[in-house]
């Protein structure tokens, strides 16, 4: 393996490292790490089994001393990878943790943008946005535009937070303090790993930004298929979903909010099961339901839409915003 750069330790808790999952990507790996400027002190590279042998062609092709191999027996995924970084990083005293891939689609020298809120006390994590400015997204494939587009909106409901956009992006920052707190072994390894990062960061209650880039798509080969996680993805929202509205709203928590939904359910089911038995039966007599069985259920709707918008508008606006790293960082010591 290679050495890695003593500047950490000189630097304290401004100290930053680089994990880049290694997988199929030595086509594009020392460009990448060439271009990580000099305020970064440590870089991870992981190569989670890779065939191509990513590990052994950075040590041997490699001439930044900062980098470090690391090496995972098994395929984990891109999740697996970075937890395997972010792991050898904390224990390293690193402060800020900064994820980034091997194959070229991120730019290096947006790192200070992801750093500088966390190390501000701004933000715990910080995440691309390629959706930012509208004029760049035609660079983005078709396919994944509008697929981001409908994993966004999924990821606002089951993460809690609603303001930030382009869930699937791996272009993340995160402070250590955070990292060593985060159940790893219950996390998604693979495609499904930042969103449900974003499950989780709210169940700290961890304020996360969301940082503007650019999209870049050059001569990579995407190993994501739609078609093959849309369902998988789905069930996984919605099972965090109904996590983070019990954790938030009965368990930790009871408020106002808290009733609002459980009326909200006891009304729109009630009124659409009374209002539907009176239907059948109306329908299998072939009289004309009273006026009552149908003014009555209607009511319960409404109201129970009404209360079901209430609950959503505080869902909504009930985002975190006082970073958790600095009490973290005090029950480390």
């Amino acid at each position: 393996m290679l050495g890695q750069s003593d500047s950490a330790l000189t630097r304290g808790a401004q100290a930053i490292a680089v994990v880049i999952p290694s997988y199929k990507v030595t086509r594009h790996i020392l460009g990448v790490i060439a271009g990580i400027g000099p305020e970064v002190d440590a870089i991870y590279c992981v190569d989670d089994a890779c065939p191509e042998q990513s590990g052994r062609f950075i040590e041997q092709n490699n001439t930044d001393p900062r980098v470090r191999v690391l090496y995972n027996q098994v395929n984990q995924g891109v999740g697996g990878a970075t937890m395997t970084g972010y792991r050898q990083a904390a224990a390293d005293g690193m402060a800020v943790i900064v994820k980034i891939d091997g194959d070229g689609q991120m730019d290096p020298a947006l790192l200070p943008s992801f750093v500088a809120p966390i190390l501000n006390g701004e933000a715990d994590y910080t995440k691309g946005n390629r959706f930012w400015d509208l004029s760049q997204i035609s660079q983005m494939p078709l396919l994944r535009r509008f697929g981001n587009l409908g994993l966004s909106f999924l990821a606002k409901a089951s993460s809690g937070y609603w303001r930030l956009f382009d869930p699937t992006n791996g272009y993340t920052a995160i402070h250590a303090a955070v990292a060593q707190r985060l159940p790893m072994e219950a996390i998604s390894t693979r495609y499904f790993f930042e969103t449900d990062l974003l499950f989780r960061l709210n169940a700290m209650q961890a304020v996360v930004q969301d940082v503007p880039m650019d999209a870049r798509y050059g001569d990579e080969v995407s190993n994501l298929k739609v078609s093959q996680v849309l369902g998988e993805f789905a069930l996984k929202h919605a099972r965090n979903f109904c996590k983070r509205i019990a954790y938030r709203y009965y368990l930790r928590d009871l408020t106002i909010a808290s009733l609002e939904l459980v009326a909200a359910f006891a009304l729109l089911a009630g009124g659409t099961l009374y209002g539907g038995w009176h239907w059948i039966a109306a329908a299998g007599t072939g009289l004309s339901a009273p006026v009552g069985t149908v003014v009555l259920p209607a009511i319960a709707i409404v109201s129970g839409l009404q209360f079901l918008l209430a609950f959503l508008s505080y869902d909504i606006a009930n985002q975190p915003v006082t970073p958790v790293h600095r009490s973290l960082m005090g029950l480390r010591r």
